[in-house]
């Protein structure tokens, strides 16, 4: 079952460091047709109302939410920009985390 890890968005805050995505879903997240991604991390790497540098523009975190394995479904992974749940995940482990996260964003040029 998906956790939320916050219940109220904050006010953006000012850029932080990049966020890194793999470079073919760079510019469909720089069009709003990407506003989602799965990220399998120890702990999470962004915060809620936080911009990220992407390209010319910025990624700003709406919400950040810990789910379950299980919960990535074929389509929460095409909606994330990939073909599948195995082509996901073969990209989404950054490093020797566990931990599961929604991360739903949208890009602000």
């Amino acid at each position: 079952m998906a956790q939320s890890l916050s219940t109220s968005i904050p006010s953006p805050r000012e850029a932080t460091d990049d966020v890194q995505f793999t470079k073919r879903l760079r510019d469909p997240i720089a069009r709003g047709e990407i506003t989602c991604s799965i990220r399998i991390w120890q702990r999470p790497h962004v915060r809620m109302g936080n911009r990220y540098k992407l390209g010319a523009g910025h990624v700003v975190v709406d919400k950040l939410q810990r789910i379950e394995l299980d919960d990535i479904t074929p389509a929460l992974a095409r909606k994330s920009g990939f073909a599948g749940v195995v082509d996901l995940l073969k990209v989404a482990k950054h490093g020797p985390g566990e931990a599961v996260y929604l991360v739903e964003f949208h890009y602000e040029p």
